[in-house]
């Protein structure tokens, strides 16, 4: 029998703490969520280890640290509204439904989409709609947002999205440079928005209008 219960803690304290996750929420909220639970059972025995795993569609599940330092990013005090592209398994928004009050998650494979919902409702995650679209137009009439998480490469910043921040909120998205995808924090401050940089990072492309071609 695999404790997952010790390998998620593992994970927290030697991938998440030590590389510089330091929002305790955040830590919480990932060692609270079974990641195992969210990845084909083929591959479970390697739920916790530090790589993205095939969900099926040529989508990933992305490396715990990675959503750590998106979840980090979006500075998550326990009131916001958060909408989420690319819900893919549905753990990254198991994540944030324990750091924000309400998740609105989009998903372009319909397929995809059905399976997290059943996973999240098999955890009680009450607070996470699943919708099926295009997440690079995001969901218009029902922003603004608190904050905007993105688990696709833009190829620009989406102005789309940027547009459907609430004043003070933050858009982490990769976006996609010479050689490989930057993972990039915008806030934004009345009309202005500014941007910093966290770091490299590998993820799929997001597909849409405001994306890439499929």
């Amino acid at each position: 029998m695999i404790d997952f219960s010790a390998l998620r803690a593992s994970m927290v304290e030697r991938q998440l703490r030590r590389r510089g996750i330091s929002d305790e929420r955040v830590l919480w909220a990932m060692g609270e969520v079974p990641r195992h639970a969210f990845v084909p059972e083929r591959y479970r025995s390697r739920a916790y280890a530090d790589s993205a795993l095939p969900i099926g569609e040529n989508q990933t599940i992305s490396q715990p640290w990675i959503v750590a330092a998106i979840a980090q990013a979006l500075e998550l005090q326990g009131g916001e509204r958060v909408l989420e592209v690319g819900t893919g398994s549905g753990y990254s928004a198991a994540v944030l439904a324990r750091l924000a009050a309400e998740v609105m998650s989009i998903e372009r494979h319909e397929a995809l989409a059905a399976e997290a919902r059943r996973t999240l409702d098999s955890f009680g995650v009450a607070d996470v709609e699943v919708v099926v679209g295009d997440g690079s137009r995001g969901v218009p009439e029902r922003s603004p947002f608190d904050a905007i998480a993105v688990h696709a490469t833009a190829p620009a910043p989406p102005r789309t999205l940027l547009g459907q921040l609430g004043e003070g909120g933050r858009l982490v998205v990769p976006i996609a440079v010479e050689g490989a995808d930057m993972l990039t924090v915008y806030r934004r401050r009345g009309s202005e928005l500014s941007s910093r940089t966290i770091g490299p990072c590998r993820f799929v492309p997001l597909v849409g209008e405001e994306g890439f071609r499929a």
